[in-house]
């Protein structure tokens, strides 16, 4: 029995760095939150996290910044991570992550629950904030992995 061809790897598109940074960010948290497994998802764990990394690292942003503020996304929400006056410490990051804090907050929410559970300062579904915490820590880590490869 013969075989096609089988390419020796898989084909991906190739992004710049520029291409990542240049991404949508808000639009892919609004929508890629409360999506559910599939593309969009995977759009915003792929190339929208390395663009919001390549974003944050070229503003100095210390990794364990970003990983903070998703623990604090995951304690309080991201209604009040948005919130704060200052989610990140420089000034040009922290209005960057506010904005995408702010998309994250109002993302489509899903019916809701039978007997919601009591959600403490959050608006948000459970799931979302979660979602967005990990969002947050995904791009903690892309930036750390960035830093040691240029050591």
């Amino acid at each position: 029995m013969e075989h096609p061809e089988q390419p020796a790897h898989t084909e991906h598109p190739e992004h710049t760095e520029d291409d990542l940074a240049g991404l949508d960010i808000t639009a892919l948290l609004r929508y890629g939150l409360t999506a559910a497994p599939g593309p969009l998802r995977t759009a915003l764990f792929g190339d929208g996290a390395v663009g919001a990394a390549v974003l944050l690292d070229r503003l100095g942003t210390e990794p364990r910044s970003v990983a903070y503020l998703a623990e604090v996304v995951r304690a309080g929400g991201v209604r009040a991570a948005a919130d704060l006056p200052e989610p990140l410490p420089r000034p040009e990051a922290a209005a960057l992550v506010r904005d995408w804090l702010e998309a994250a907050a109002s993302a489509p929410q899903g019916p809701a629950p039978q007997d919601p559970a009591p959600q403490g300062p959050s608006t948000q579904d459970p799931a979302t904030d979660d979602t967005a915490a990990r969002w947050l820590h995904a791009v903690a880590t892309i930036i750390e992995v960035r830093r040691r490869t240029r050591r």
